[in-house]
């Protein structure tokens, strides 16, 4: 790593990011012009993206079943719009200051699809929508697990992400290749609703980095009343299941087989978990992690 890079990471750190990974733009290549960060900057050359942890504790609440604010402010809007946005809003300042040209994205939901017309004939349409988790694993931060939502090993499920396109040369992060999630197919009865079909894997490669994940149904996961949330930044983007039962049970999971540098004194599950099987809200005991 050059010092600038060094120096780079170390300020990122000291604003309060928790995950910082660069992409060189080349890492990007083959993506569709309307899902690629040189359509939106073209002289791109770094493509950083810094994340910010979901404490544990907005998660409790959820877990027991009788506070749910919490995680929805603390671990979904307060924390992407405020203790995130501030963090990324210093770093693209950092670049500036440094006279590299920096542009801070909010992760926006790529099922938006375009909201206007090309402005060239050989551009995309606006709004040019990056893949966050897709950009996550090419700037070296984690994988995609089983249930297709992100992983990292310092915090597993529980972490935000936004991103900043720089012109700067910055010291690629490496692709990782650690393997956090084992991609048991015992996952698919995390979900009291069946949206989980194991039965139907394919295997997603990003950057040479090849994943099997499970289907899921999320429209499924939109009705769902086990802590999963309607996405808020546009009704054709997939629900946040973080504080789902299906991603609170694959948490625990995660931290029980020790694959998570972010460690605890007690263990985040005790007890069997609540669950709305059906619509009619009939409450049930669902099952232990494994």
């Amino acid at each position: 790593m050059d010092d600038f890079t060094k120096q780079f990471h170390e300020y990122a750190k000291s604003v309060g990011c928790d995950l910082i990974g660069v992409a060189p733009i080349e890492r990007f290549n083959g993506l569709a012009p309307d899902r690629h960060p040189a359509s939106i900057f073209p002289e791109v050359k770094s493509v950083v993206v810094v994340g910010k942890r979901i404490p544990r504790g907005a998660l409790r609440g959820v877990e027991e079943g009788t506070q749910f604010n919490t995680y929805s402010s603390y671990g979904y809007s307060w924390l992407e719009d405020r203790f995130l946005a501030i963090p990324t809003v210093k770093v693209a300042e950092f670049l500036e200051n440094n006279k590299w040209e920096a542009i801070p994205m909010i992760n926006l939901p790529v099922e938006m699809g375009p909201m206007g017309v090309p402005v060239r004939p050989d551009k995309p349409a606006p709004n040019v929508l990056v893949d966050f988790d897709d950009a996550a694993v090419r700037a070296g931060l984690g994988e995609i697990g089983y249930l297709r939502t992100f992983v990292s090993t310092e915090f597993g499920t529980r972490q935000r992400f936004y991103m900043i396109l720089t012109d700067a040369v910055l010291t690629p992060t490496p692709l990782s290749n650690t393997s956090i999630c084992d991609r048991s197919k015992d996952f698919a009865k995390y979900c009291p609703l069946g949206a989980i079909d194991a039965s139907k894997e394919e295997t997603v490669e990003i950057a040479g980095k090849k994943m099997k994940v499970a289907a899921i149904d999320f429209k499924k996961c939109a009705q769902c009343k086990n802590g999963a949330l309607a996405n808020r930044r546009h009704p054709k983007g997939q629900p946040d299941r973080i504080a789902a039962v299906c991603m609170r049970t694959y948490m625990a999971h995660l931290e029980k087989t020790d694959k998570l540098s972010n460690k605890f004194v007690n263990p985040f599950r005790t007890r069997a978990p609540w669950e709305v099987r059906t619509d009619r809200e009939i409450i049930g005991e669902g099952h232990d992690i494994e």
